[in-house]
């Protein structure tokens, strides 16, 4: 699963990554959260496009936002059949922009149990290209929506300590298959997601000072043994957002 994640490098990193024309200014983000718009590049008439999108996944035959759960993940193992994503996959293949993302290691049940967050990145520092699905919605009024869901996989060997379900990350060279959905097929396309190499990621436990949602500054993606910025003060506590994959697997918050 893929709950909160982080943009952290400059936009022109971004575009030179994925090689879209647009040069859009968009500011480092730490704590990226449901509901909120999100970077994304498509393909469109064979051309790489950057666009704005809401992270949560309405298909378009919905006819009321309000009676939808909250979808802002997408299980690989089922965007095939799933009537949710069906023509997304076949469609309307995106890659979020990302350098990493957050996860909750478990330990303990009941009053007893904790959760420790997790930054996962590359180790090499590379932007990490997270598979996506984006639909526009179109409501009774005329009005148009954007949005995505982050297709999600089995954990690596690295990612099993902390959770067993990661965000399908691609490599360089899958970037344009994944994004080709006029010439790679939803099948061959959902090949594609599969667990990355252990070797592609690193783990720090990170501040619970990500656990809140307005708490958006570069210390909370610093490890916890390394020196950290001075921070005025944590935003005031804020409701979680609730995420969960397409098959209901749970609220992450």
């Amino acid at each position: 699963m893929c709950g909160r994640f982080f943009i952290a490098q400059a936009p022109e990193v971004f575009a030179a990554f994925y090689g879209y024309p647009e040069r859009p200014n968009f500011p480092p983000r730490y704590n990226v959260a449901p509901t909120q718009p999100v970077p994304v590049v498509i393909a469109q008439g064979g051309e790489r496009q950057f666009r704005l999108v809401r992270w949560g996944f309405w298909p378009g035959w919905l006819k009321d936002p309000k009676t939808f759960p909250l979808v802002i993940n997408a299980r690989v193992e089922t965007i095939l059949e799933k009537p949710t994503f069906r023509g997304a996959v076949r469609h309307r293949r995106c890659v979020f922009l990302a350098d990493g993302f957050y996860e909750w290691r478990r330990a303990g049940t009941g009053r007893t149990a904790t959760r420790t967050p997790f930054a996962i990145a590359r180790a090499d520092g590379a932007p990490m290209a997270l598979a996506g699905l984006w639909e526009s919605w179109l409501g009774a009024d005329g009005s148009e929506i954007d949005t995505a869901a982050i297709v999600t996989t089995g954990a690596n060997g690295t990612m099993a300590a902390v959770h067993d379900r990661m965000p399908a990350i691609l490599a360089p060279d899958e970037v344009g298959p994944w994004l080709d959905a006029g010439g790679v097929p939803p099948g061959e396309a959902a090949g594609l997601c599969r667990p990355c190499p252990d070797a592609w990621l690193r783990l720090d436990p990170v501040s619970d000072r990500v656990n809140a949602v307005r708490n958006d500054d570069a210390d909370l993606i610093v490890p916890l043994d390394r020196p950290r910025p001075t921070v005025v003060a944590d935003a005031p506590a804020a409701e979680h957002p609730r995420s969960s994959d397409e098959d209901a697997q749970g609220a992450l918050f």
